[in-house]
């Protein structure tokens, strides 16, 4: 059973939400407050979290940050600020989706099984994938820079995996975009894809200024431009 931890202060909402969710199979925690989930963060392991962005006593953003601090589980924002600027900020510091109020309860669920599919879909058998300083080990989803354990999230694991099982092929947006979707609506778009690529290479380059592994190909896409070896 997939364990979700929803952090809303509207008490309404929050206890519509985790019926739904428990109705379909979940297991549910719901807390309120930044302080709340920092408490519960620390000592327990979900699959999911589902976080409000306006909390009583501090930012949802914030609170985003705290957590990746510490565990690459996926994070789905969920609030009534629907302005580009936030949607691209809540990305930018590790969220893995973005959710708008009002929504539909289908809308909802719909993109919580999306994002648990991508993110915990078993390989049928591991592989290894060697290109520079860079392994990753599909098996256990580990993906290290030399000696050093890199933290990414669900959909930056994602694509560094399209981008690995495509070396130096010239891979268009749109199908990178197809790619990471995987036929599922979500809120992924061109400027989406820049700032999983800047996340990327800043984790990965060792300067992304001038990235050595994902190069933009300007008005046509982008290419890991070092070779792979898979064992």
């Amino acid at each position: 059973m997939y364990r979700l931890l929803l952090v809303e202060d509207d008490n309404a909402l929050a206890a519509g939400i985790e019926f739904t969710l428990k109705d379909e199979g979940y297991e549910v925690l719901t807390v309120s407050t930044v302080k709340e989930t920092k408490k519960i963060i620390d000592g327990r392991d979900f699959h999911l979290v589902i976080l409000d962005i306006n909390l009583p006593d501090g930012s949802g953003y914030d609170l985003c940050k705290y957590i990746r601090s510490k565990s690459d589980v996926p994070i789905v924002f969920l609030t009534a600020l629907d302005e580009e600027v936030n949607i691209v900020l809540g990305l930018e510091i590790g969220g893995d989706d973005y959710i708008t109020k009002p929504f539909g309860v289908r809308e909802l669920l719909s993109r919580i099984k999306a994002i648990i599919r991508r993110n915990y879909k078993r390989e049928s058998s591991g592989s290894r994938f060697q290109s520079g300083n860079i392994t990753v080990d599909t098996y256990s989803a580990m993906v290290k820079k030399g000696d050093k354990k890199v933290m990414l999230t669900a959909q930056e694991y994602k694509l560094l995996l399209i981008f690995l099982s495509n070396p130096k092929v010239l891979l268009k947006r749109d199908a990178i975009l197809n790619g990471l979707i995987e036929g599922e609506k979500s809120f992924f778009d061109e400027n989406t894809l820049s700032v999983y690529i800047r996340r990327i290479r800043e984790k990965i380059e060792d300067n992304p200024r001038k990235p050595q592994y994902i190069i933009t190909q300007r008005g046509l896409g982008y290419k890991w431009n070092k070779k792979v070896s898979k064992e």
